[in-house]
């Protein structure tokens, strides 16, 4: 077999939502070529498929029988009279039009379903309208990334539609997982996929993915769960599924680690001296605060006729209340000017109001700005560019929106977003280059809606603490002890549901909340006894005693003299073996405890069931068309590294792909050998 070349190579990663496909290895590995949505739609025909909606238009237009030319060849000059009878008697025709709608998802069927295929005739038809868009050559190997949730049954039935379908020379299937891996330059690492409707939580160690306890197709915790969830929260404001959509994706929708503040959230100061605070008035109802209405030395100073409630300076913004103190009323009375003194109070209450009401709008009018500048996590609300599309009929002639009903009345332009948007102005003066919709015209409209503090609360109802459960379980799973720790340092979270902003910091400060030990709590494990001294031997002597050299040697450094004076405290002085004594007797235990040919410092190896620590993988800077991507999709930067050494490096020495030999001696059934 000739071997191949890198632009003969044919890569695809079908997901849930979007599928992913490039023909040929560029020297610099890039992002996907092709992005189509994974859907079809059924065709006119029973059992075919169509990548895009069609739509049937129907055109009326009006024929006119044409008057025969003159016989003797002059020039007849026609009638008005005659021209208005021919338009009125023409004959209507209605012509049909068939079409393809790109905005239409009505009747789209989408053939995987949680990562799992509901439906093989629609995705075998997805898989023939990418590989004819591509158009490979006649000698092209084939990878597909597949999902976690497909059985050996899927894999076989993949293999014989493409060895059949497309006569492809060699056939190679990758888990999603693994492909992650060789993005990362990571033998050993735990993968968390967060998907469309799914999770996926998967255990590599050494390039081998540990099947028992793989979080497969974990439910309600992918893209489309947080969607749910804000149209929950903002259900109240009428939000559709769209608005929520465009929220989640915008700049403003951001997850707060666990435990941080929520904007206009204030921390309670803890009361040093309860008791002094109760004595000082700290509790008593009504008060808000130094110097006001309780406050006992307000009321002092008041009833000692040194400062009267006029000339008390101004209190805050909040704090304009009568506060009168103690008047002698019986010498304004007498005094007979109670007409002078009420004037005079109320002048003075007018005044301080006032104050108080242009000192208030002076601080708003200051923090207006400061309240702009600060970030999106300190803010109490935010607002985000919401985009839909309106018949044109619901479009007045300026351009802007009729006010809704409800809780959302937003008047706004309308603003192209690209140059295939149309703005309101061009729909109505040139209706025929507006795009129909639903054999509608229509336009795009744009206009921004304001959310408060829902928009931190896309992960909550469980989300974190479900996937956090799957970790964990998952890497419980795996039975090399030893090499859990190092899974939990080699934490990779991908997919295009975690582009939200302060996901995966969110999901590491979850996992550290719940599951993280310190150091600190592992001293007990470890030993913190100089060599020179023995461990204490059963005999009720508990103070140690030096050993010589030959006895230094068998106190290894992954002795723990503890746990040894643990385990032999149940065997008495009694039964020691004739012919040794205590010492001697204790350095055969601890033999038992030494591990072999162990030369070097004591290194703590880490717990089974907990982690000491916990860290994110980052991913090699090697390609730099991924920095501005990101790498949600690494699995795909995986593939293609994959097949250049599966199939361009390696050409099948060690059994990475399926040749068109190997099908035929082997069936569909052999791919079990191959896959990787």
């Amino acid at each position: 077999m000739p071997p191949f070349k890198d632009e003969h190579v044919l890569i695809i990663a079908p997901g849930s939502q979007t599928t992913l496909a490039q023909l040929g290895l560029p020297e610099s590995f890039t992002p996907a070529q092709l992005r189509t949505s994974t859907r079809m739609f059924p065709a006119e025909k029973k059992g075919e498929w169509e990548p895009l909606k069609v739509r049937e238009r129907k055109i009326t237009r009006r024929r006119h029988d044409v008057a025969p030319a003159p016989v003797d060849g002059d020039t007849a000059m026609p009638d008005a009279n005659a021209a208005t009878n021919e338009l009125d008697n023409g004959i209507e025709e209605e012509e049909t039009y068939f079409e393809e709608d790109p905005t239409i998802e009505e009747g789209a069927v989408y053939p995987l379903r949680q990562g799992r295929v509901v439906d093989w005739s629609c995705l075998f038809a997805l898989m023939t309208h990418i590989y004819n868009t591509l158009s490979p050559p006649f000698h092209t190997p084939i990878i597909i990334i597949t999902q976690p949730t497909w059985t050996a049954h899927d894999h076989e039935i993949l293999t014989q539609f493409f060895f059949e379908k497309f006569k492809t020379p060699a056939f190679c299937l990758m888990d999603s997982a693994l492909a992650v891996c060789y993005a990362y330059a990571a033998s050993t690492a735990t993968v968390v996929d967060i998907g469309y409707e799914k999770c996926d939580i998967s255990a590599v160690v050494e390039f081998l993915i540990n099947d028992f306890g793989r979080g497969i197709a974990v439910p309600n915790c992918g893209g489309e769960g947080m969607t749910q969830r804000l149209m929950e929260l903002l259900v109240k404001k009428n939000f559709s599924r769209d608005m929520s959509e465009q929220l989640k994706r915008s700049g403003i929708c951001e997850i707060l680690p666990p435990g941080t503040a929520m904007p206009g959230e204030e921390v309670e100061a803890p009361v040093v001296n309860p008791a002094a605070a109760a004595s000082a008035g700290a509790n008593t109802a009504g008060l808000k605060g130094r110097g006001g209405p309780g406050d006992p030395m307000v009321l002092n100073r008041a009833g000692a006729g040194g400062i009267e409630a006029g000339d008390e300076p101004d209190g805050e913004a909040g704090d304009v209340e009568d506060n009168e103190g103690v008047l002698d009323v019986a010498s304004l009375v007498v005094s007979g000017k109670t007409n002078e003194f009420l004037a005079r109070k109320e002048k003075e209450k007018a005044e301080r109001a006032e104050k108080a009401a242009a000192k208030k709008a002076a601080q708003e009018a200051a923090a207006a700005p400061k309240q702009a500048k600060l970030p999106n996590a300190k803010r109490l609300t935010a607002t985000f560019p919401y985009t839909e599309r309106r018949p044109l009929e619901e479009l007045n002639q300026n351009g802007k929106r009729p006010v809704e009903k409800g809780t959302l009345k937003v008047e706004g332009e309308a603003k192209p977003k690209n140059r295939a948007e149309v703005s309101t102005d061009q729909a109505l003066n040139a209706p025929t280059e507006v795009p129909l919709h639903n054999g509608e015209a229509t336009a795009l409209v744009r206009r921004e809606v304001e959310v408060g503090l829902e928009r931190f609360q896309a992960a909550t109802g469980g989300i974190l603490d479900e996937i956090a459960d799957g970790i964990h379980r998952c890497i419980l799973s795996v039975p090399e002890v030893q090499r859990r720790q190092e899974l939990w340092d080699n934490l990779i979270i991908v997919g295009n549901g975690s582009k939200v902003k302060g996901f995966k910091d969110a999901l590491v400060a979850k996992l550290n909340s719940k599951y993280l030990i310190s150091d600190s709590n592992t001293t007990i494990f470890t030993s913190e006894m100089p060599s020179s001294f023995s461990t204490p031997v059963a005999t009720g002597a508990n103070t140690p005693q030096p050993q010589s050299q030959l006895t230094n040697s068998h106190h290894g450094p992954g002795v723990n003299p503890l746990l040894l004076a643990a385990t032999t405290a149940s065997n008495p002085s009694g039964l020691i073996p004739p012919g040794q004594n205590q010492h001697l007797h204790a350095q055969l235990q601890m033999q038992q405890y030494q591990p072999q040919n162990q030369q070097t410092p004591h290194q703590y190896a880490g717990h089974g069931q907990t982690p000491m620590r916990i860290k994110l993988t980052k991913m090699p800077e090697y390609f730099p068309e991924w920095k501005d991507v990101g790498t949600e999709e690494a699995s795909f930067l995986g593939a293609q590294v994959a097949a250049k050494v599966v199939f361009v490096v390696d050409q099948g020495l060690s059994k990475g792909f399926m040749s068109r030999t190997e099908y035929n001696d082997l069936g569909p059934q052999g791919i079990h050998e191959f896959c990787m």
